[in-house]
Formats: C-alpha cells, structure tokens, sequence
C-alpha cells in the first residue's frame, strides 16, 4: 500500500524549463510546491564540471543525460496496419532525464513562433484558400495570439540572457538583424554571437543570391550577465561541448543557472529527486485530481497529495501520463474522435552535406550548441506558398556544434564504412567539410497520434507510450522544395567543390536522428472536441489539473520550441496566479 505524505498546494511534474519556472512562480505567490523529478539531481558545478564533462562517449553515445531506455522507452510504428516496436537506444531524439531535464543537454538555439503559427490554420485559408491543406492535414489555430504572448517570450528572453540582433523592435526594422523577425519590445538582452567560418560562407553566399542571413539567436550567454532572477551567467567560451552536455561555464541557459537557485532558496518550494511519477490519483467521479503516485528512490510507492497537479515532463510523456491516469479521452484514428494523443508532431529536418577543397579549412571543433548563420527566407509564411502546394516551411543555416571526433567523420557517399579507404577519406575531410542543415515545420495527420502500447511495458509494469507516424505527403514537398533552396546555396559557396542534398523521403524511421523537437498530444485550444486543454493550459475534463510544454503545440512550427514553451510556461502560471488560486475551477467557460 502506498505511504501518502502530507498535502501540498502543488505537486509538479519534471524538474526541467516548465517546472522550474511554474514552481518558482507559485511559491512566490506563498503556495505550497513540490516538484516530482524522475532523475537524479545534476549542478553545474560538480556535476558538469571539466575535465569529466568533456566526456564524448559517456554524453552522446552512452546518453547520461537522457531518459533510460532500458527502464521506459516508445515504441513506434509508420501507421495502424504495423505492429509498433520498442526503441532499446536513442536515435530519433533525445528525451531528456534529471533535474534541468532537457535544458541541460540541449544546443541552446533560441527562437520564437512566427506569428502565423499560431493562425496557421486561418492565415493560409484565408491567403490561399482552403486547398492550399491536404485533406489529411488537421493542423488547427492556437487560441492565442503572438501578440498576447509577447510580453511573457520577453519575459522569457531576460531570464535566460538571449543573444541576438533584434531585427523588428515594436515594428521598426532594424539593421543585421533578421528581417522576418516578428516584432519585439525590447532588445535581446546580450549581443550576437561570434561567426565561425562556416556559418560565414554560408551568409555570404546566402546575401549573395539575394537572401537575407543573420546570426543566429542564441541562450548562450556572450558576455558576463546578470538575468531578471538576479543570478550570474558567464560568457561563451565556444567550447563546442554544448549539444548533450552540461555547461561548465555558467554560459548556457538552463533551469540549473537561471531559476532554480533562487526557488530552492524558498521554504515553500521543494526538489524531490528519484521520484518517477506513475499517474495522477482522481476522485471518484474523476472530475478533479487528488494528488500523484510516485515510486521514489527507495523502491517505495507513495501518494502526494495536491490541490493542483502541472504536468511538465519532456513533452510526449505529458501525454502518456495523462492516458495512464485516465484524463480526458483518447484519440481514435478510425473514429476520429477523442483528443488526447491528437495531432502529434515530429519534426522535419534535412540537410545539404558540403565537401571542400583542401585550402578550405572549416575547423570544426570551434564551435558552440547555437553558433549559427541562418536565413528565414522560407521560413513560416515568408514566401508565397501558392505555386508550391504546401503549408509550413523552415530555416537554413550553418551551425557548427562541434567536431567531436567519435561522431564527427564526413565522407562523400560511396566511401566504404570501414577499412583503409574510410580512414583515408575521414582524414582527407575531416577539416574540409561542413553541412547545410534545414529545420522544417510538421503538420499534422489523422493517423500520426501517440496511445498506450498493448504488448510492451515499462520497469513498473505500465504501458509504453506508442508513437505512430509518418511524414504526410505536405511536408515531403516542402522537404524537396526547402533542400533544393539549400544546394543551391551550397553550390554558391566558396571553396565548395561537392554538394549532396539530402531531402526527405518515406518513411519516417525511429532509427535516424530528426531533432528532439517533438510536440503535440496534448493541444491547446478552444474547442474541447479537438484539444486536451484550454488556452491557459488547464485540462477540460480535470480543470485543477494544467498542463505545460511542446506537447501542447497543435502542430509543430520549423522554429526551435524552447522559446515558445517558456513564453507558455509564464503565461500559464500567470493565469493561475491571478485567477485560478482566487476562484479555482474552469478558467474557460
């Protein structure tokens, strides 16, 4: 029988982005906050410290600092005619673990929501007319605006000390900085980052052709900065140890330097660690949450009482916790009914691999998670979509991460895989070769939806979460179209001497990387029939239960979500704040 503790205010989810910033802000409102996180406590300092953290295989080979798939894993097929399969190691994305979550190991590229995602569904109808959406797309509009988020993404912005050139402050264009950017209120706190080689091949190709590059935003600190929490960031070292590692500088944002030293500081907030969290406990007639079941470190199960349950763990668990505690209905592809599970999203990314001549030296260890030249050209609604019969689009850039050198070994195609010759041709391109990588949107399908798997379980003896998916024909075609766009800058760059564009094609596979930008399942909304929660995150069915993070996209824009799921985040526990503490019940009528 589980031990049940006493009750707090609130219990959360996850310890990443959402939880921090959702539990700091309701302690600060003097509530009582528990944040429930799965995974073991990691600091900056000791735990991301150097030499230890500049560990290549221990990070992204043997992934310490994502989920375990051992213990919890999906399992995944292309539609319902297939029997899905578990994944036993990480290759399409990387859910993150531990406290900090994601914010830990990700690359720190920063981004906002073009203003058309969040009405993309009336924005092309209205531009292109209702055909301009393939019959099997069910992308749908936000019930809020870009403009109503503003303020919390300039929120968002300041606690994490966002580097960047603002290229629209309050309307008024502003020079080297993006020219699609959508309107800002102030600028970003701390200045662009510096611009490798390879990224300024790229731009001057790019502007060359009659694009408009720009320095991509970042989360990485470029100077020394005080943020809104009061906390110290260090500048940028560009390490190139970002992406999948911890930061050791106090440079990269994350819950661990920018908001969680001042919560735990509070005697009403409370970090509970090795606390993996199994469902959330419903009164009978399972109107209203009673609190969450957790196994913690010891092995024991345990009840936490609450008076209000936030969901932020990594996206698409949100969804699975919500099916395994019975809230809301599940969607049915066949009968196209229920929500929860709906609309989910992946990514579509692609990408033009370059080879160069010899005298072309790219120096690919020089680098960091978000040093970038990008272009929106074709990004969001930048372009008219009508010749090309597709929705979505997406950025181009050169970013180089790092030239890690387990992972790190271009060829040209048709070098064997092992031998001579691919040691030969690693060593001949190593330092002569960079890519042209391509973050697309993802719209989705009827068919493309996450359920509870009924043949493979966890270590607790619960259902996997099962992820069906496949590119729909919409994002082939802007694939092919966003890739040719690619080469033709790659062949424009100097010192260039091979191209090899790579758009993608069916099916999607669980065996390649994508990004780990998954959304979706649990959609905003204002319709109850075709989303999980209303546009303050609150559940329809259960509403002292909230919901924050990606999965709350209705489709996935071709911008990084980190900025968004913040701007969210604060918009949501403002609203909780100001209303839902006052007069708790349905904050949507």
């Amino acid at each position: 029988m589980a031990k049940t503790l006493p009750a707090v205010d609130v219990a959360i989810v996850g310890g990443g982005w959402t939880g921090a910033i959702i539990g700091k802000e309701l302690a600060a409102a003097n509530q009582r906050v528990v944040v429930l996180e799965r995974g073991e406590a990691r600091w900056p300092s000791p735990d991301f410290q150097g030499p230890n953290v500049h560990d290549e295989l221990k990070y992204t080979r043997r992934h310490a600092l994502h989920q375990n798939a051992a213990s919890e894993t999906y399992t995944f097929r292309n539609n319902i005619d297939q029997k899905a399969l578990p994944m036993r190691r990480w290759q399409f994305a990387y859910p993150g673990t531990h406290l900090g979550g994601a914010g830990n190991h990700w690359s720190g590229a920063y981004y906002r929501f073009d203003p058309t995602d969040f009405n993309i569904r009336s924005h092309y109808t209205e531009r292109y007319g209702a055909k301009i959406f393939d019959a099997d797309l069910t992308s749908q509009d936000w019930p809020i605006s870009y403009d109503e988020l503003e303020p919390y993404f300039d929120r968002f912005d300041y606690l994490i000390g966002a580097s960047g050139q603002a290229g629209n402050l309050k309307g008024q264009k502003q020079a080297d900085g993006n020219p699609f950017e959508p309107w800002r209120s102030r600028p970003y706190p701390n200045p662009p980052m510096k611009v490798p080689f390879a990224p300024a091949l790229f731009g001057a190709a790019a502007k060359g052709l009659g694009y408009h590059p720009y320095v991509q935003p970042s989360a990485l600190a470029t100077r020394p900065y005080v943020n809104s929490e009061g906390l110290h960031m260090s500048a940028c070292v560009y390490c190139g140890f970002c992406s999948n590692f911890g930061c050791e500088h106090f440079a990269k944002a994350s819950p661990q330097v920018c908001i969680l030293p001042v919560a735990i500081k509070m005697e009403n907030f409370e970090i509970r660690t090795g606390a993996h969290v199994l469902k959330v406990e419903l009164t009978e007639d399972k109107k209203r949450a009673r609190g969450v079941s957790y196994v913690d470190a010891a092995g024991e199960e345990v009840f936490q009482p609450a008076e209000i349950v936030v969901m932020c763990a990594f996206g698409i668990n949100n969804v699975r916790l919500l099916l395994l505690s019975g809230i809301g209905k599940p969607f049915d592809p066949v009968t196209n009914t229920g929500v929860v599970g709906r609309n989910y999203t992946h990514q579509t990314t692609s990408g033009v691999n370059l080879f160069c001549d010899e005298a072309t030296n790219i120096n690919p260890f020089m680098g960091a998670g978000a040093v970038a030249v990008t272009m929106d050209d074709f990004s969001a609604d930048n372009f008219d979509h009508g010749p090309h019969g597709f929705v979505g689009g997406g950025y181009l850039q050169i970013q180089v991460v790092s030239g890690a050198p387990i992972g790190y070994h271009p060829t040209p195609k048709g070098t064997p895989s092992w031998g001579s010759e691919w040691k030969k041709q690693v060593k001949r391109y190593y330092n002569h070769s960079a890519s042209i990588t391509i973050t697309g949107s993802a719209q989705p399908t009827r068919g493309t939806y996450l359920s509870l798997d009924p043949t493979y379980k966890d270590a607790w003896g619960l259902p996997l979460l099962r992820i069906t998916y496949d590119f729909p024909d919409n994002d082939i075609r802007m694939s092919a179209f966003l890739t040719e766009k690619g080469d033709e800058i790659g062949r424009a760059m100097k010192g260039v001497v091979r191209t090899e564009p790579g758009p993608r094609k069916k099916p999607f596979t669980a065996t390649s990387y994508q990004s780990t930008h998954l959304t979706g399942g649990t959609a905003i909304g204002d319709d109850p029939n075709t989303s999980v929660v209303n546009r303050y995150g609150q559940v329809w069915d259960v509403p002292n239960v909230f919901v924050a993070g990606a999965s709350l996209f209705p489709q996935n824009s071709g911008y990084n979500p980190t900025g968004t799921v913040g701007a969210t985040a604060y918009w949501i526990v403002e609203k909780i704040k100001a209303d839902y503490l006052r007069s708790p019940g349905p904050l949507v009528t």
